[in-house]
Order: C-alpha cells, then structure tokens, then sequence
C-alpha cells in the first residue's frame, strides 16, 4: 500500500438520477478496507435504517460507520430539523476527514443536502480545496452534486436511470436496495 505521503488523494462523486450511487461507493470502501486502509462511512440521509451494507461493514476493523440523519427527508415536515441535522453531520464530518485517522471517508447522501440548500456546494468544495488532507481519499453520493463540488472533484460519474422497478410497483428488495 502507498505511504499517505506517496498518495494523490482522489475526490469522488456520484450524482444523477440512476440507482447505484451508494453501492459504487460502498464498494470503494470495501476495496479500501480490503487493502487494510481506515474508512469512515458517514450517512447523512438514512438514519437508523439497518443495511446490508451496514452488518457486511461489522466484521471489519477498520471501518467506522455513522448512520446519523433522520432518514429519508424529501417529504419532511420540518425543514429546519433537517437543516441543523445536517449541519451537524457536515460538522462531524470535517472533524473526521480533519483526524488524520482515516484514509477514506465518504459521505453518503451529502450531495442531497446540497440540492435542498441545506449546504452550500461552495462551502463544500472551499473544505476540500484548502483542507482536506491531500492523502485522503473522499467519495461523495447522492442526487444534485453541486456544480462547485462537480468542478474541484477528480471524478465525476452521473448514474443515469434508465428504469427502476419500483416504476414498476415493485417495493424496495432486502439485498439491492438496503
């Protein structure tokens, strides 16, 4: 593995409207976990909802893993629970990516946030231009990346929906969805 000091940490986005945003990433983080790096996972958006994903990361020592939004927020009812939620959790995260204890964090659903003005892209990308530790590798997900975010990222990739089963009546499965 590459000492931190020989590593180009990347800044990943996946964006759009198609499914698979948070499985690519997760698989980065298995990947990451496999070649015994420290990852982080911070969910801003799913809350208390149990994963696969989530009981898969358990048997890992070296992923840590936060599920700390109020769970799926389009429908709220309070805007302004919403937005100190996730301010509190952007908070967080700074302080993780800022440890020096991990060499991948991502921030699943944060992207979301953005798109409801929640977090400026801008302030978002200023973190990651003048303080995200070069070395760290940080993967954002979630629908409407903000074009500053989409600017300063190294890579990109928009999952494009081409169909969905739940357009289909079919309601989230237990091993594809969660």
């Amino acid at each position: 593995m590459k000492t931190r000091e020989r590593r180009q940490g990347l800044v990943v986005v996946n964006t759009g409207e198609g499914k698979g945003k948070s499985s690519s990433a997760l698989g980065m983080v298995f990947r990451a976990a496999g070649w015994n790096m420290k990852v982080c996972v911070i969910q801003f958006i799913k809350g208390q909802w149990q994963t696969g994903e989530q009981k898969a990361a358990q048997q890992f020592d070296n992923i840590e893993w936060h599920a700390l939004g109020d769970g799926f927020t389009w429908d709220t009812k309070n805007p302004e629970q919403d937005i100190k939620t996730s301010r509190e959790i952007w908070e967080f995260s700074k302080q993780k990516i800022l440890s020096g204890e991990f060499d991948v964090v991502l921030l699943d659903e944060i992207n979301y946030c953005c798109g409801y003005n929640w977090i400026s892209g801008q302030e978002i990308a200023d973190f990651i231009t003048h303080d995200k530790p070069a070395w760290l590798h940080l993967i954002m997900t979630g629908r409407n990346a903000a074009p500053e975010v989409i600017a300063i990222a190294h890579t990109v990739t928009d999952m494009t929906k081409v169909k969905h089963a739940y357009e289909q009546g079919i309601k989230a499965e237990q091993g594809i969805e969660f």
